[in-house]
């Protein structure tokens, strides 16, 4: 059995994870009428999932990646899953200055795998 790259394992379970994780942070905001308790309930059982993907990701990583590396990589992979959730599901606009952080967040990340 064929197995994958731990890069795209790592990053793949990572990229799902986030998902999971904006959905459980921020998807209840279009639901502003449904009791607070139940919001966070249903965020912790969305989160759990986000939980079982970062934990594995996190361990298949570490060795390849260093710890600052696999948080970089989260970090980025985080913004980038906001940036499009906030677009498509909470219709909110995409204006040039999220451009700009989105610019400098990724020479952070050009610093941090860089290998001086």
């Amino acid at each position: 059995m064929p197995t994958l790259p731990v890069p795209v394992m790592t990053i793949g379970l990572l990229l799902a994870s986030n998902i999971f994780m904006t959905f459980a942070w921020y998807g209840h905001l279009k639901f502003k009428t449904a009791p607070l308790l139940v919001v966070v309930l249903i965020s912790w059982g969305i989160a759990f999932f986000e939980y079982v993907l970062q934990v594995p990701a996190n361990r298949i990583g570490y060795g390849y990646f260093n710890a600052a590396q696999l948080k970089t990589i989260q970090e980025v992979l985080t913004l980038s899953v906001f940036a499009v959730f906030s677009v498509v599901y909470l219709k909110e606009p995409f204006s040039w200055n999220y451009i700009v952080g989105f610019a400098l967040i990724a020479a952070g990340a050009f610093f941090i795998f860089h290998k001086w």
